[in-house]
């Protein structure tokens, strides 16, 4: 649809979407019979409207729509920054799609970026014209990357050593050096000293934290079961305030196979009849096999190696600033399938994390450091994640959420339910969660921090599996295929308090369709709503960022592909929200990541021509690498579709949005 005359920042008189004119707008919640939810039994929470405490956003929003191509506001540049198979290191050769290698990729820009993290150089300085940018790389898709491999993901008949290393090498992460030049674009910083790769199959780690070198952790490789090869699955993650990188291991069980034939209608995978962590990788989803690792290398088989799958799942904490330092996978924080890790340093100096368990029914958590910040020295944090209390959310029907401490011998953690340890609890973080009765979501991805206002955003992208037997006070739409966003507000902004409380901020979809029980602004524009919200940012100016992922149900969903939005959290504009940035076909925006002075913007678009590209009118089939939905960025006949940064600066200069 054509862009709004009016500018986002402004509010209507007029409401958009009939009964919804009359719902009253306060900044704790939404009031109006015309919204209630029939499934409902308890009401949105509601408290007095308070001043704006944020500036408005003022762009002119991009309507829904799909194309090959990238969208961005006008007045705005967004430009392709890194691509799959760029030079991250001197050593790396030019990218050459039909003449891969594991060696080359390793010193390459990896698969599928998600998360970004800027960090200033030099540190502590703010500077937003030179830093690092820490990117996380989540997963491979092989029919998008590899040439001629037919049916791939049914049987791995084209799996080969050569094609499981280059995955091996395509995952983890990559630090790339930046800079702004003088015409106000940004451009890599060559044969940077500190450019790095981190990958799935040849950086080692360390692990540290309660679950370190326990007996579960051993493998015949690791005798001490405090040193592993790698990080896989590395979805979101976050930056720590003493200036290193936390890396989320996500769904780390896809990288897990078997020799026992899979039975897809057996209670329980036959691999893990016999199996001495059956309990354990049961709930897990363990084996996942998505790749065929477990063929080529033992360690990736759960047959074989009983104990690797369980030194995978946690936060990796990476030191950008020392190219040489080893990596380090803290376990007090818990290990589940982490979305990401959002960090903020409490009142009393300790430090808090937040992330999410990113599956269907799974949990929030929130650790809390045993000890304070030392803001004068970067070297006494670096022990700081390994000594805490990890906690996961209870919301109950009031608006209140309880944090329930996950600490050995506390209730039913104790040794007659299978915890004799606290590493018992971190290695089995989602067993523990479940005896103390978190509540289950509906997949918990994105969280981002208002440390302005002593609150945060919790993205709960979708659940079409949630039935109506299974409605809560937070989730109140039976087979949600359009997700919402939940605001926590922690009381007098101390983020270790024990009780919170909580509200809806958005419930997605489109506000036009009575049956969807979407919640907006009233006067939200007919673009203006999006679904399956995902990885959230907050800004310089404490304005909230929300990047979507729809997935392959995009058609189903919104009928537009994803983006990301603008998303007013403040009365009088409370839940008004317009695109900002349009994704290609097929792909998701992740990593929403600003520079301190907030003039520039870098994006991750990850999987173009991916997802629903069966749906995409014209092309109606899977991509492929020889035939694909779209050949961003490059459009490039010789060159697949490519994972990419993109950096966006306002055309003239000027803060985002």
């Amino acid at each position: 649809m054509p862009a709004m005359k009016v500018r986002f920042g402004q509010v209507n008189g007029a409401a958009a979407f009939g009964d919804i004119a009359s719902a009253r707008l306060t900044r704790r919640g939404f009031l109006g019979a015309g919204l209630a939810l029939a499934t409902a039994a308890a009401p949105w929470h509601t408290a007095a409207a308070t001043a704006a405490g944020t500036p408005a956003f003022d762009f002119e929003p991009i309507g829904h729509g799909i194309d090959e191509r990238h969208h961005v506001a006008p007045g705005y540049d967004a430009r392709v920054l890194m691509r799959w198979g760029d030079g991250v290191t001197a050593a790396a050769p030019p990218f050459d799609p039909e003449r891969q290698s594991a060696a080359a990729q390793a010193t390459q820009f990896g698969y599928n970026n998600d998360f970004i993290g800027y960090l200033a150089l030099p540190w502590g300085s703010g500077n937003s014209r030179h830093g690092l940018l820490c990117v996380n790389h989540e997963y491979c898709i092989e029919e998008l990357m590899f040439p001629g491999l037919g049916a791939y993901d049914d049987d791995f008949s084209g799996a080969t050593r050569e094609i499981a290393g280059i995955e091996m090498a395509a995952i983890g992460g990559s630090i790339i050096e930046v800079a702004r030049g003088s015409g106000g674009g940004w451009t890599i910083v060559p044969a940077s000293r500190l450019a790095r790769r981190i990958t799935a199959g040849g950086t080692m780690m360390r692990l540290a934290g309660p679950a370190a070198g326990h007996a579960r952790l051993k493998t015949s490789a690791d005798a001490s079961g405090k040193q592993v090869i790698g990080t896989a699955a590395n979805c979101s993650g976050g930056m720590t305030p003493w200036g290193t990188w936390l890396s989320a291991e996500e769904h780390f069980n896809h990288c897990f196979g078997s020799d026992i034939a899979d039975d897809a209608e057996a209670e329980i995978d036959p691999a893990l009849v016999n199996h001495p962590e059956r309990r354990n990788y049961r709930r897990l989803g363990i084996p996942g096999r998505s790749y065929a690792w477990s063929r080529f290398a033992r360690r990736w088989n759960i047959d074989l190696e009983a104990n690797e799958a369980n030194r995978f799942g946690w936060i990796v904490e990476i030191d950008p600033l020392d190219p040489k330092s080893i990596p380090v996978k803290r376990t007090a924080l818990g290990r589940f399938n982490h979305e990401g890790a959002s960090s903020a340093v409490n009142g009393d100096g300790r430090v808090i994390v937040y992330s999410a368990d990113d599956y269907y029914f799974e949990y929030f958590y929130r650790f809390v450091s045993a000890r304070a910040i030392d803001p004068a020295s970067r070297a006494a944090n670096s022990d700081l994640l390994d000594d805490g209390t990890l906690a996961a959310a209870r919301f109950d029907a009031d608006g209140g959420l309880v944090w329930l401490p996950l600490v050995f011998g506390d209730g039913p953690l104790v040794p007659d339910n299978g915890f004799h340890s606290q590493a018992d609890i971190a290695i089995e973080t989602r067993r523990a969660a479940d005896l103390l009765g978190a509540t289950p979501m509906d997949r918990p991805e994105g969280v981002a921090i208002d440390a302005k206002q002593g609150r945060l955003f919790l993205a709960l992208t979708k659940n079409k599996r949630r039935g109506a037997d299974r409605l809560d006070a937070v989730h109140r739409r039976a087979h949600d295929r359009w997700g919402q966003i939940v605001e926590l507000t922690a009381p007098g902004g101390d983020h270790a308090a024990r009780r919170f409380t909580w509200d809806i901020l958005v419930a997605c979809g489109d506000p036009a369709d009575p049956a969807v029980a979407a919640r907006w602004h009233p006067d939200s524009a007919p673009d203006g709503w999006f679904a399956c919200p995902d990885n959230l940012a907050v800004d310089g100016a404490g304005r909230l960022w929300v990047a979507t992922d729809q997935g392959g149900g995009w058609a189903k969903s919104s009928g537009s592909a994803d983006g990301l939005w603008a998303l007013h959290t403040e009365a009088p504009r409370r839940g008004l929200a317009a695109m900002f940035f349009r994704a290609p076909v097929g792909a998701e925006v992740a990593g929403p990541c600003f520079t301190p002075d907030g003039e520039s913007l870098f994006l991750n678009v990850q999987h173009p021509a991916k997802d629903g590209a069966r749906d995409y009118a014209g092309f109606g089939r899977k991509s492929r690498f020889e035939d694909a939905a779209t050949r961003w960025p490059d459009f490039d006949p010789a060159l697949p579709p490519r994972p990419s940064i993109v950096a966006i600066t306002r055309q003239g200069g000027g803060r985002i949005g």
